[in-house]
C-alpha cells in the first residue's frame, strides 16, 4: 500500500478531506535547491549533535537529501516498520493532525519553505515533517510514543479559544508565504492572531494546549540523554539550522529533566526556546505520556469531565456507563450534593452513538436543537437499567406500548409512553417515550410533552468524556480543512528563467561525464542573469569546485558571495556563510 490512492483510501473518512496530492512537477528546481543546501547542512550540523539514529533514519526512511522526497518512496520504506505517509497542505486542526498518529500515519506538509524563508518559515514544510519526524520512527519505543499521543490527542478537550487560534496561525503562514501578500495583509493578519491569543488568555487552559506543551517539549523540541550529555531528537531543532546549533549553548539554553511538569511551561513559535527538556530515552517518553493520560477527562469522567466540557464551549463527547455516548455542546448539568451528575443537557446539534458509531436516526439532524437526559440509579432497582433484559424490565413494569414511571434517586421524574428501547450488546441504551413530562425534585419542568418525542439515555453514571464528536464522519467539525488553502507562486519570466539555470546546474551536478569546460561554459552563460541569487551563485561555485574549473571562475563566484554579504538580509548572511565554509572544509578535506 505505497500510492497516494491506496492511503488515502484506507483512512477513516473523516480524515481524508485533510489530505493533500504530492503533484512533484510543482516542485520547482529552486525548491530542490533549498531542500538539497539545507539537508546538506543540517546532517553537517547534527553529524555529532543529534541521536545517532538520525542519520540511519532518514535512510531507513527514503529520504534522500539531494532531492525532496517523494511520497511514494517514502511509503514504501515506512512500511517496513508499520508506518505509512500522507501529505496535507499547511496547518490543519490539532486535533486531526495528531489523530492521523493514532492510525500510524505520519504527517507530512506538501510545501516546502520558500527562497525568501530558507532559514525559518512559520508554516509547516516537508523539511520539517519528513527529515525531522520520520527518521525516529524507526525506534520502536518513540514510535509507540508518538502512537499514544495520538490516541490520547483524539480524546482532549480542545477550547473555543485553541480553534480561533489555530485558524489564525494558519492565516497568518499562508499570508507570509505568498510572494504576492502585501504588507497591509501580513499586519493585519498578525493583529488577528495577537487578538486571538490575548483572548485566549482569558480562557481556562484546555486539555489540548497542555497536551501541545507535551509534544512540543518532546517530539518537537526534545533532547534525549542526561543534562550533561544529550543528544538532539526534537524535530523542530533538527529541521532548524540555527537553533540546533544554538541550543548546545548550555549557558543560554537551560536544560531541565523532563518530567510530566513540563506542561506548566509555555512556549513561543517566534524565538528560539530559552528552555529544553531531556528524556532520558525514548521509553520514558511513553512513561510521562502514560502520567499525563491519568489526569484527563476522558479517564476521570463525572463532574470534573462535564465540566471541563461545559467550560470549553467546544463539542464534546459524554459517555455513560451503559456505553451510550452523547456528542454535543454541553451547557448545562445539574449535580446531587455529593457532585454526581443527574441531569445533563446540550444545546444545538447533537449525536448519539454507541462504540464510536452514530446510532440510526439519532443524528445531528434529529437532535439538532439539542439533548438533555437524566443520569443515576432508580429509586428501588438495585442495578442499572442498561443490564435488565426486556423479561425484567416487563417484571419492573417497563414495558414497550406501555404508560411509565421512571423516579430517580436524584429527585428526577420521567412519566410517558414508551414506544421503544434501543439495544446494543444486550444493553438498553435509550428508551423513547412519546407524551412525555420530566421534572426534578422541584417539580420543575425539564422537558414538556408538547415538545415532542423524549430519548432518554441509560445509565448511572458518566464514565468518560472527551474532546470531539464520537462519530466524526457522521458528526464532522471540520468540514472542510480551512476556508483558505496555501498559496502556490505566480512566476514571471525572469524567475522562470533562473528555474532554468537550477535545473541545469542539477542536471550537470549529476552528471559524471560532465568535463570541468563544459562547467566553465555553463557558469559564463549564466553568471550574469543570475545577480543577486545567492543560491544559484552558490550552485555554480559549488559546481566549479567539484569539476575542478578554472580557478579564476571560481573565485570570481565565491568572490560575489562575500560581496552579498553586505546586501543581504540578516538570515541570508547566515546560509550563505554556512555554504561557504562548507565548500572551505570540502577543498581542506581534498
Amino acid at each position: 500500500m505505497n500510492s497516494q490512492q491506496e492511503i488515502i483510501d484506507s483512512l477513516p473518512s473523516h480524515l481524508r478531506p485533510f489530505i493533500a496530492w504530492q503533484d512533484y512537477q510543482l516542485y520547482t528546481p529552486r525548491d530542490q535547491a533549498v531542500w538539497r543546501f539545507l539537508m546538506h547542512q543540517l546532517v553537517q550540523n547534527l553529524s555529532e549533535s543529534a541521536h545517532p539514529i538520525y542519520l540511519e533514519g532518514l535512510r531507513r526512511t527514503g529520504i534522500n537529501i539531494e532531492e525532496i522526497p517523494k511520497i511514494e518512496v517514502m511509503n514504501e520504506h515506512l512500511n517496513d516498520i508499520g508506518w505509512r505517509a500522507a501529505v496535507v497542505d499547511g496547518f490543519i486542526p490539532p486535533a486531526i493532525f495528531i489523530e492521523f498518529l493514532a492510525h500510524r500515519v505520519l504527517v507530512v506538509a506538501v510545501n516546502i519553505r520558500s527562497y525568501a524563508h530558507m532559514l525559518y518559515t512559520p508554516a509547516p514544510d516537508i523539511i520539517h515533517e519528513s527529515a525531522g519526524h520520520a527518521p525516529f520512527i524507526i525506534d520502536i519505543d518513540y514510535a509507540e510514543y508518538l502512537q499514544r499521543m495520538g490516541e490520547l490527542g483524539r480524546r482532549v478537550i480542545t477550547n473555543k479559544g485553541d480553534i480561533e487560534v489555530y485558524e489564525a496561525i494558519r492565516a497568518l503562514s499562508i499570508v507570509k508565504e505568498s510572494p504576492n501578500a502585501k504588507t497591509e495583509e501580513i499586519d493585519a493578519a498578525e493583529a488577528h492572531l495577537k487578538d486571538a491569543i490575548e483572548r485566549k488568555k482569558e480562557e481556562p487552559i484546555s486539555e489540548a494546549a497542555l497536551m501541545s506543551r507535551l509534544q512540543w517539549w518532546t517530539t518537537e523540541y526534545g533532547l534525549v540523554g542526561t543534562i550533561d550529555d544529550y543528544k538532539i531528537y526534537g524535530a523542530g531543532l533538527l529541521s532548524s539550522l540555527g537553533e540546533s546549533l544554538n541550543c548546545l549553548n548550555d549557558e543560554k539554553v537551560k536544560k531541565h529533566p523532563l518530567t510530566l511538569r513540563a506542561i506548566a511551561t509555555d512556549y513561543d513559535i517566534t524565538r528560539e526556546q530559552p528552555q529544553l527538556f531531556v528524556a532520558r530515552s525514548c521509553r520514558h517518553l511513553s512513561q510521562v505520556a502514560e502520567e499525563f493520560a491519568r489526569n484527563l477527562a476522558c479517564y476521570k469522567g463525572g463532574k470534573y469531565g462535564l465540566d471541563m466540557a461545559i467550560q470549553a464551549e467546544t463539542v464534546n463527547t459524554a459517555v455513560y456507563n451503559s456505553g451510550l455516548e452523547v456528542s454535543g455542546l454541553f451547557t448545562d448539568v445539574m449535580y446531587d450534593p455529593m457532585g454526581n451528575p443527574v441531569y445533563i443537557k446540550t444545546t444545538g446539534p447533537t449525536q448519539l452513538a454507541y462504540e464510536e458509531q452514530q446510532l440510526s436516526g439519532h443524528g445531528i439532524e434529529y437532535h439538532e436543537h439539542g439533548f438533555g437526559s437524566p443520569v443515576g440509579k432508580l429509586v428501588q432497582i438495585t442495578n442499572c437499567l442498561s443490564t435488565y433484559h426486556i423479561d425484567d424490565l416487563r417484571d419492573l413494569g417497563i414495558e414497550i406500548g406501555k404508560r411509565v414511571t421512571l423516579n430517580f434517586l436524584s429527585g428526577v421524574t420521567v412519566k410517558g409512553l414508551l414506544k421503544n428501547i434501543t439495544r446494543r450488546d444486550g444493553k438498553n441504551l435509550l428508551f423513547t417515550f412519546e407524551d412525555c413530562r420530566v421534572s426534578d425534585l422541584d417539580n420543575n419542568t425539564l422537558f414538556d410533552p408538547d415538545w415532542g418525542i423524549f430519548d432518554m439515555a441509560v445509565g448511572f453514571k458518566i464514565d468518560s468524556v472527551y474532546g470531539g464528536s464520537a462519530d466524526p464522519a457522521a458528526y464532522p467539525l471540520y468540514n472542510n480543512p480551512s476556508d483558505t488553502a496555501t498559496i502556490a507562486g505566480d512566476y514571471d519570466d525572469s524567475t522562470q528563467q533562473l528555474f532554468n539555470w537550477y535545473e541545469k546546474a542539477r542536471q550537470y551536478r549529476e552528471d559524471d561525464s560532465i568535463t570541468a569546460a563544459q562547467v566553465e561554459d555553463l557558469i559564463r552563460s549564466c553568471q550574469n542573469a543570475v545577480e543577486n541569487e545567492w543560491l544559484l551563485i552558490f550552485e555554480l561555485f559549488e559546481l566549479a569546485v567539484k569539476a575542478g574549473a578554472d580557478q579564476a571562475l571560481a573565485e570570481s563566484l565565491e568572490a560575489r558571495l562575500n560581496h552579498l554579504l553586505n546586501d543581504e538580509t540578516e538570515e541570508n548572511q547566515i546560509l550563505i556563510r554556512y555554504g561557504l565554509s562548507r565548500i572551505a572544509a570540502q577543498k581542506a578535506n581534498a
